[in-house]
Formats: structure tokens, sequence, C-alpha cells
């Protein structure tokens, strides 16, 4: 059957509000849960051993548990802090970034791929697969043909590893050294006051028309609307995808899930997740179109 996931979050939580989501999400129909801070090096409110303390409960509720890796990796500080990860003994590790990659394939330990990943070609594929790599994602600026593509390619090859797709949230599609959200508060970066917590699902990023382009996120940019391959799950089904990836928001995340279980269990539903909330939907990408345009599918030939 088809899996869901929750993807690392991505926002900068409290402690608490981090440890409150995950006790939720514990009854939740997910399969795999994704831990970790995958963006900010500063944001330190949990540690590794937060992570693994929780992952080690989730686990213990029937979820299957992986640790993600930071995406940008910029100071001696950072690869200690992913030493420490990928060695972590317990949890298979999400690589987001090529020196996580390193690390875990010199190790020979199992590990699957992020969206982050640029993994374009089968050829990529094909050698990770050889190291160790369990399952990958496709990155999140690619769409259906091309993953029907890969998917075929490494089927004629014998190859069967599976496929994640991100299939709600926003999605990030940049990392810099510099933090957006800061600059916008006059802060400097290593005196940023941790302002980036006073926007729990980003901090929206408006053109002259007032339309929502982008998601400030820390130093990550994320598009402004919200992708949501809903409708689209049915078709995912039928090529072979076998995870979709739920990105976490800070409220509204049990009923998204449930949308998406109803979805893989053939039961569509009427409306779409969340249709209250201000984000305009997106899918554009899975149709090979700018990313930020929602494509009908009775306009899909």
């Amino acid at each position: 059957m088809l899996q869901l996931s929750l993807g690392p979050i991505l926002w900068f939580w409290g402690k608490q509000d981090v440890l409150s989501f995950y006790a939720e999400a514990a009854d939740w129909p997910v399969d795999l849960i994704y831990l970790g801070e995958t963006v900010c090096s500063r944001r330190r409110e949990m540690k590794l051993d937060d992570w693994l303390g929780l992952g080690r409960e989730l686990q213990q509720c029937g979820k299957q548990v992986l640790l993600s890796s930071q995406t940008l990796i910029e100071s001696e500080a950072d690869l200690r802090g992913l030493r420490k990860l990928c060695s972590n003994g317990e949890f298979v590790v999400e690589a987001n970034d090529q020196a996580a990659l390193q690390l875990v394939t010199e190790a020979k330990l199992p590990f699957v791929t992020g969206p982050a990943l640029t993994l374009y070609n089968t050829a990529t594929l094909r050698i990770l697969i050889r190291q160790g790599l369990q399952r990958w994602s496709l990155p999140v600026e690619l769409g259906r043909q091309t993953l029907a593509d890969m998917l075929a390619e490494l089927r004629a090859d014998g190859l069967d590893t599976p496929c994640e797709v991100f299939s709600w949230g926003f999605l990030p599609l940049a990392w810099s050294s510099r933090c957006f959200t800061a600059r916008h508060y006059n802060l400097p970066k290593d005196n940023c006051q941790f302002v980036c917590k006073q926007h729990p699902d980003g901090m929206a990023l408006r053109s002259r028309e007032a339309q929502e382009v982008f998601r400030l996120n820390g130093i990550s940019t994320l598009s402004g609307a919200r992708y949501d391959l809903l409708r689209e799950v049915p078709e995912m089904q039928r090529m072979g995808v076998s995870v979709l990836r739920l990105s976490p928001e800070h409220q509204g995340m049990a009923a998204v899930v449930a949308r998406f279980d109803q979805a893989r269990r053939g039961e569509l539903p009427p409306a779409d997740p969340l249709a209250l909330v201000e984000a305009p939907p997106c899918n554009g990408y899975w149709y090979g179109e700018p990313g930020r345009v929602q494509v009908r599918r009775q306009d899909v030939s």
C-alpha cells in the first residue's frame, strides 16, 4: 500500500511545540516520520539526544523513524553535528547534502535521500543504490513525466528502489548562507534573536501586486503557494510511487493527513484539505509547468 510520511519540520518551533506536534502525530495514519533540524544550525532547542528520544517513542507507536540531516553545511561545527547524526547507530539517515551522502557511503550505512539532492538521472541513482540507497526522493522541481521515465529505466535494469514524492506543503526551493528573516528585522545573522520563531509557518513575501511569491524561513526560501498533489494520488499509485511526503505545518496537519489517507485508500475526498487557509494551491511542477500555477486535471491530456 502507498505509504504516507511526515517530512522534517522546516520551521523554527519551540521545543514544547515540537513535542506536542509529534505526540499528536503518533496517532495519525502516517507510516514514516522524519526528525531533525534541516535548515539552520542555530536552532538548538532540540538537541540530537532529544530527537533520538523522540524517535524511540514514535518507533514504539509503530512509526518508521528517520533522522534528517541539515541541508546547508557552513562550518566545522556543522560537520561535527553531522558526523554525530550519521553515526547515531539507531535510525536511518536522510541525506540532504553531499557531505551527509559522503559520510553515510564511506561508513557503508543504509540511507535515503531527501528532495534537496539533485537526483536528475538514473545513472546517479544506480551508483547510490550500489552504495546503500534504500529510498530516493524526487526533487521538487521535477514532474510526472521525468519520474515515469526514471522509474521505467530503473525497472528495466531490475531495480525497484522505492521512490518518495513531496506531495503537500510549501516547496523548499533554495538555501543561502544569509538569513533573510533576520535581514527583514535589520538583525545580523549571528545575533538574529531567533525572530523566525515569530513565523511558525514562514514569512510571506508578496509582490507589488500583492501576490504571495515566496515564503521566507531563515536561510531557506520556499514557494508562496502550497504544493498539493492530493488529486494526483491515484496517478502516483499507478506509476508505482512508494511514499507521499507531507510537510508539517503549525496547524491543520491532522486534517491533511486524514485527506491523503482517504485518497490512498481510493476514497478521494470531495474538497481540498485546508480550504480555509490563505495560501493558494499549486501543482505546476508535477505537470511540467511553472511551479506556482495550479493545473486543473480536466486540462491535462
